[in-house]
């Protein structure tokens, strides 16, 4: 079944995507190359010039950009650590004992 997104849906999907399903048929033409539907192309936030990653799991052809598996790992890890947690002021609040300590030395 196909769905087309709303406008504000497109919006967001960077930032928080939709658990909307999206389906497109399209053919393999001439020398392999296939066409990624308008509306598949918008729902992931594809751009004209973007580098996509391809890869084959489970028998399906997966197709992203770094950003959006940047984007996903982000989500997975935010899930794993507490709210209101910054990993990255304890990172610079370690790196700040080093430094002290090594200072002493």
């Amino acid at each position: 079944m196909s769905t087309q997104l709303e406008p504000q849906e497109l919006q967001s999907f960077r930032a928080e995507p939709k658990k909307t399903r999206i389906e497109a048929r399209a053919v393999i033409g001439d020398k392999g190359r296939l066409v990624i539907p308008a509306a598949i192309r918008e729902a992931m936030g594809f751009k004209p010039g973007d580098a996509v990653d391809m890869h084959i799991e489970d028998h399906e052809l997966r197709i992203s950009t770094r950003w959006n598996r940047m984007k996903r790992a982000q989500e997975r890890a935010r899930k794993l650590i507490a709210p209101g947690r910054s990993l990255a002021d304890e990172l610079s609040a370690e790196r700040r004992a080093e430094a002290e300590a090594e200072a002493r030395q």
